[in-house]
């Protein structure tokens, strides 16, 4: 059985948006590329249509990335201030550590934004955050040991 992706709204639209382009504009300038290399003679010893040949291959194999995620996408409700969920912004606290320390990250297996971390939410602190509010606390088993982290903020991505 294929692999469910939770997505936010935002997350899906991108990718699709990857998906439509890689597939017409990309395509066609690939083939561009091919055909004007080929213009070029010998293919044996010619590296523009290796490296067209290599770059077209790349290309293939994201759109079959794209196309699996999009297949098995779910997309899941805007994330919403005070409950975290994929999509969400969290702000966490390591036991032990100060306010100061926090730390903040984007929960989400296919999400991006500029300058933030991303945990997804099948890992092991991902999974203990999913659903969590402000002041929560959750303990996580991480390859050194069981961490504490508390649930300073969630925001809507």
């Amino acid at each position: 059985m294929a692999q469910t992706h939770q997505l936010s709204s935002t997350a899906y639209e991108r990718l699709r948006a990857e998906h439509e382009d890689l597939t017409t504009r990309g395509r066609i300038e690939i083939a561009q590329l091919i055909e004007r290399a080929r213009e070029l003679g010998d293919l044996s010893e010619n590296g523009d249509y290796h490296a067209a040949k290599d770059q077209q291959g790349h290309m293939e194999a994201r759109i079959r990335t794209l196309e699996a995620i999009l297949e098995n996408a779910e997309i899941v409700e805007n994330a919403q201030d005070g409950l975290v969920s994929p999509g969400s912004i969290v702000t966490i606290r390591y036991d032990g550590d100060t306010d100061d320390d926090a730390e903040v990250y984007l929960v989400g297996d296919i999400e991006e934004r500029a300058n933030l971390d991303v945990i997804s939410p099948t890992s092991p602190l991902g999974a203990a955050l999913i659903g969590k509010r402000p002041g929560d606390e959750v303990t996580y088993d991480a390859p050194g040991g069981s961490l504490k982290v508390v649930l300073i903020k969630a925001e809507a991505g």
